[in-house]
């Protein structure tokens, strides 16, 4: 049963080094503020797991968070690369990276299986392709009803899984709307959960497409306001371009990097301190 935490609470008790951690999120709803946490608390020896790792993985790598990374597609959303990961596993700086790499329907397909408590799920999308040389986690598999080669992938259950919604109820239920991504999957297939969340309300309101997860699925629940930003939270804020474009030459430089992480990340106490460090709390 979901139980509402302060953030700092919620990644000390249910985050330990050496998992594998999900922070899910697709462009919409990204748990910055749960990041920034795992990297103030010092999480190390992670295998992060990610559809599409983007700046919330780029500053873990480049804090030494991750030892391995599943993923699918990592960049900087309509900028260009992460060069903290790229630094990560081009140079081993600050650590060596292990990459695990899969197609966004061979990573979506790995978490529904494990929600669905199976241990592997079955598609064609690798056939003809060169990943069977790079990933030892696709394997061929012949259909027995038709001779037809497919592929199979594990299922992902990862230790933990983050996410940021908009809302929960004070029973612990979840809300989330908009672009949604694998969150649910994520969530499901979990074995500890925390989520995030703009606020508490008494009840939903019915929305379109909205997806309510139940109280039973989720560890721990903190609020944070502005918790996904620079992504946004729809039906709150915008996503905030300005930050992705500045980022790009905070990431190119090693010195730069660290000085920005120490000065709004380490030297902030929560998520609220590090906006108004970094001069974001206004953008709307």
């Amino acid at each position: 049963m979901a139980e509402v935490v302060d953030l700092r609470e919620a990644v000390a008790e249910l985050v330990q080094s050496g998992d594998s951690v999900a922070l899910e999120g697709f462009t919409h709803l990204i748990p910055t503020a749960a990041a920034h946490e795992i990297i103030r608390q010092g999480k190390k020896d992670l295998t992060l797991i990610r559809m599409t790792p983007d700046l919330i993985y780029d500053q873990m790598i480049g804090m030494g968070c991750a030892r391995k990374l599943i993923f699918s597609w990592g960049g900087n959303p309509g900028v260009g690369s992460l060069h903290r990961f790229r630094d990560a596993v081009e140079h081993g700086w600050p650590r060596p990276l292990e990459l695990e790499e899969h197609s966004p329907a061979g990573m979506a397909n790995r978490y529904v299986a494990g929600a669905s408590n199976l241990p592997f799920a079955v598609l064609r999308g690798y056939v003809g392709t060169d990943l069977l040389k790079v990933t030892p986690t696709i394997a061929p598999i012949t259909c027995p009803f038709t001779g037809e080669e497919l592929m199979a992938v594990p299922a992902l259950n990862p230790d933990v899984t983050v996410i940021h919604a908009q809302q929960a109820d004070r029973r612990g239920n979840v809300a989330i709307w908009g672009i949604v991504g694998i969150q649910k999957e994520a969530l499901l297939s979990a074995k500890r959960t925390i989520v995030t969340v703009e606020e508490l309300v008494e009840e939903f309101e019915p929305r379109p497409f909205q997806v309510v997860l139940p109280s039973v699925a989720v560890g721990a629940i903190s609020v944070v306001p502005r918790g996904a930003h620079p992504s946004y939270a729809g039906g709150y804020y915008d996503r905030d371009n300005a930050f992705y474009e500045s980022w790009d030459p905070i990431g190119r430089d090693r010195e730069r990097f660290k000085e920005w992480m120490e000065r709004h990340v380490l030297g902030t106490g929560d998520f609220a301190e590090h906006l108004r460090s970094s001069g974001e709390e206004a953008v709307r």
